[in-house]
């Protein structure tokens, strides 16, 4: 008799993981559960949702019919994702702990404690894809586009894709939804989470002055005009819009303040008016840290797609590799409040490349007038 595989996967609570475990063991999978403890900080906060993430995990589990046991990881997230989240801030960056958790800790410390329970490979509720051609596995985007959740994804290797299976990939949320419901799953209407794992719904605010001083300073103008003052430069992010409590200090026509930039030295927030205004707009992006999930750096004369913001559109792009870690991108559309700390991630097509971390980005230079048409012409046609 044929051995089955035995897959682990990672059950947060969710209906997502939750189906998944469900569709792995209809394809007659030896399916065991994994219920992941990232944090132990605030066991007893009002905004700590993980023993009632469990209970629903445990719940899935009988109603599948699958062991399911618990594992704590909250040192190791601790020490690779929490200390480098804190390091970044401080150096004025705005990280995205979520691709690091998942390199670090969900494909990391996981897989290693799965394979040594002697699973064949682990799965997760992840919206995303893996396609092997030619022995090379690729990471492909979500059929759910809006879902799709590669660029959190994008600094996986060969090893860790080899041993993963994303059994949502092919599906519509709503139709993940409506599996859960026709197959009874207590927790198939249970919300969905939002905001970083550790933080959960609680004030960011709050949540960062536990760890990092706060330092306050002005808010300024690109000229140099005083508008307000801000709380620390830490609690603020490019692009930023709301919070900065500066809306009664509008000019001229009224619009919207939104952060350009984060002046460390003189420790003072950079305003502009205007969702496009030049300041928050660049057309070429460095990124350092890069890694590809092939394993090798990809060809540059090519036209690639690349986002600098989990929501964005793809926007058509060229590389330049200047060196092993580190790439400069060059934008065919000028991009959007390009943030350092950020992660930049490459597409050809569907099949997700890798990324980097933004370390800079060029401002755009201004548009010119069509020759012989005043400015004020283009404004109004």
């Amino acid at each position: 008799m044929t051995r089955k595989q035995k897959i682990v996967i990672g059950m947060s609570g969710g209906v997502d993981s939750s189906v998944a475990a469900l569709l792995l063991k209809q394809q007659g999978f030896d399916v065991t559960g994994l219920f992941m403890k990232n944090w132990e900080d605030d066991d007893n906060d009002e905004y700590c949702s993980s023993r009632q993430d469990l209970i629903d995990a445990v719940a899935v589990a009988d109603r599948i019919g699958i062991d399911i046991e618990a594992v704590n990881f909250s040192a190791e997230y601790k020490d690779r994702v929490f200390s480098e989240f804190l390091s970044e801030y401080r150096a004025g960056r705005t990280p995205n702990p979520d691709v690091l958790c998942n390199a670090e800790i969900k494909f990391k410390a996981f897989l290693d404690h799965a394979l040594s329970l002697g699973a064949d490979r682990i799965a997760t509720g992840h919206y995303a894809q893996v396609r092997e051609i030619d022995g090379l596995h690729q990471l492909l985007k979500a059929e759910d586009g809006t879902k799709d959740q590669s660029y959190f994804l994008h600094r996986l290797n060969q090893k860790q894709l080899s041993k993963t299976l994303f059994p949502l990939g092919e599906l519509y949320k709503r139709e993940v939804r409506e599996i859960a419901r026709r197959e009874g799953l207590p927790n198939h209407d249970k919300k969905d989470s939002t905001g970083i794992c550790f933080i959960g719904e609680r004030p960011f605010r709050e949540f960062l002055n536990r760890y990092l001083p706060a330092n306050p300073g002005d808010i300024v103008t690109p000229e140099g005009r005083r508008v307000g003052r801000h709380m620390g430069l830490t609690f603020y992010t490019l692009g930023q819009r709301q919070g900065l409590g500066i809306g009664g200090s509008r000019d001229g026509d009224g619009d919207a303040w939104y952060v350009a930039e984060k002046d460390l030295q003189n420790n003072r927030l950079v305003v502009v008016q205007g969702h496009d205004h030049p300041r928050l707009l660049s057309d070429q992006i460095t990124a350092v840290n890069v890694s590809w999930i092939s394993g090798e750096a990809p060809r540059t004369q090519w036209v690639y797609g690349a986002k600098s913001r989990y929501r964005q559109r793809d926007s058509a792009c060229s590389l330049a590799i200047a060196d092993g870690e580190r790439c400069v991108v060059e934008f065919a559309e000028n991009q959007w409040a390009a943030t350092p700390g950020q992660s930049l991630v490459i597409y050809e097509s569907r099949v997700c490349i890798g990324g980097g971390i933004i370390e800079s980005a060029r401002q755009a230079p201004p548009a010119l007038p069509v020759e012989g048409c005043p400015p004020e012409s283009i404004a109004g046609s």
